[in-house]
C-alpha cells in the first residue's frame, strides 16, 4: 500500500469498514491515534509482532507503576495502561496496512493481553489491601481480574463472527482447537497455540454456547448476517472491549479512585455483558428479520 495521508491511511487501516463493528472509543480517539503511529513507522522495518512485544511491556510497566501505590505511579499507571491499548490497536492496524498477518502475532497478543492484567489487577489488588484489608479488596480484584477477561472475550466472539462474515479476519478462528494444519506448521505458532488454549479455550466454548443460548435452539433458521451483524448487539458489545475497558481504568487511576474502579468494573461492566446477552436472547431473537425466509 502506497503511503497516503493520515485520514485515508487510517481507514484503510481498519478491522471494518462497518465502524458499529468497533468501539466507539476505538472509532473516534484510539484508532486515531495507533494510526498515526502506525503511518510513522510504515516505511520503516518495523513489525507487527514487535509492536505486540512493545505493548506487553508497556502493560508491565504499567502494573509496575501502579504496584507503588503513589498518587503519580498510580496516574502513570493509567497513562501507560492507555498506551498499551493504543499500541494493541497499532500491530493490528499494522499488519493490515502491510498485510503482514501472523498467527505467532495472533497468540502472542492474546496471550500478553491477559498477562498484563494479571500483573495490573494483582498490583491494584494488593495496593487497596494495604489501604483496605479485608476479603471484600481481594475478591473486588479478583473478580475484575476475571471480569474484564470474560468480558472482552464476549466482546472479541461477536466481533470476530461478524468480521468473518464480511470475509475478514480469515487468519483467526472462533475457536483454536489444533488442527493437521497447525501441528505440520511454524512450531512456534504451535506452541503458543497450546499456550492460547489454555487460557482462553475454555473461554471460547464458553462464549459459543452463550450464544447459542441466546439463539433459543433456532440455531439453524437464523440469519447468520442479521444475528451478527445486528448494529444494537454490537454498539453492546463494543462497550465492553478493552478500549473502553482501559479507558475506564486510566479515568479512575488519574482520579485515584482505584477502589471505586473496582466496583465499577464488577457491577456497571457486568451490568453492560447482561444486558447485551439479554437483548440477544429476549429480544432480537424474536425479531422475524433475523429468521431465515
Amino acid at each position: 500500500m502506497p503511503k497516503t495521508d493520515p485520514i485515508t491511511f487510517f481507514k484503510q487501516s481498519l478491522k471494518s469498514d462497518a465502524y458499529y463493528a468497533d468501539e466507539i472509543i476505538n472509532i473516534y480517539l484510539l484508532r486515531p491515534a495507533a494510526a498515526l503511529i502506525v503511518w510513522l513507522l510504515y516505511p520503516t522495518r518495523v513489525t507487527p509482532n514487535q509492536i505486540t512485544i512493545a505493548a506487553i511491556i508497556v502493560g508491565l510497566i504499567s502494573s509496575f507503576a501502579y504496584s507503588s501505590g503513589s498518587s503519580q505511579g498510580i496516574m502513570i499507571g493509567g497513562i501507560l495502561i492507555l498506551l498499551k491499548d493504543i499500541l494493541d490497536d497499532a500491530d493490528g492496524q499494522l499488519a493490515r496496512v502491510k498485510e503482514m498477518y501472523s498467527r505467532r502475532g495472533r497468540f502472542l497478543d492474546s496471550i500478553g493481553d491477559v498477562a498484563v492484567n494479571f500483573f495490573v489487577f494483582g498490583a491494584i489488588t494488593i495496593i487497596l489491601y494495604h489501604q483496605n484489608p479485608s476479603v471484600i479488596t481481594v475478591l473486588l480484584g479478583i473478580a475484575s481480574f476475571f471480569g474484564i477477561t470474560l468480558r472482552v472475550s464476549y466482546h472479541v466472539f461477536y466481533q470476530v463472527s461478524y468480521l468473518h462474515l464480511e470475509n475478514r479476519y480469515k487468519l483467526n478462528r472462533l475457536t483454536e482447537e489444533i488442527t493437521e494444519d497447525d501441528l505440520r506448521g511454524d512450531r512456534i505458532a504451535l506452541r503458543l497455540q497450546q499456550i492460547f488454549n489454555l487460557i482462553y479455550g475454555w473461554q471460547d466454548r464458553l462464549m459459543l454456547s452463550i450464544d447459542r443460548w441466546c439463539q433459543r435452539g433456532i440455531v439453524n433458521n437464523i440469519d447468520a448476517g442479521k444475528w451478527y451483524g445486528d448494529r444494537i448487539g454490537l454498539r453492546l458489545s463494543g462497550l465492553i472491549g478493552f478500549g473502553t475497558e482501559y479507558m475506564v481504568l486510566a479515568i479512575c487511576s488519574w482520579a485515584d479512585s482505584l477502589y471505586f474502579y473496582l466496583y465499577i468494573n464488577v457491577f456497571v461492566m457486568n451490568g453492560i455483558l447482561f444486558a447485551s446477552i439479554l437483548y440477544r436472547r429476549f429480544w432480537l431473537v424474536r425479531g422475524e428479520k433475523i429468521i431465515k425466509c
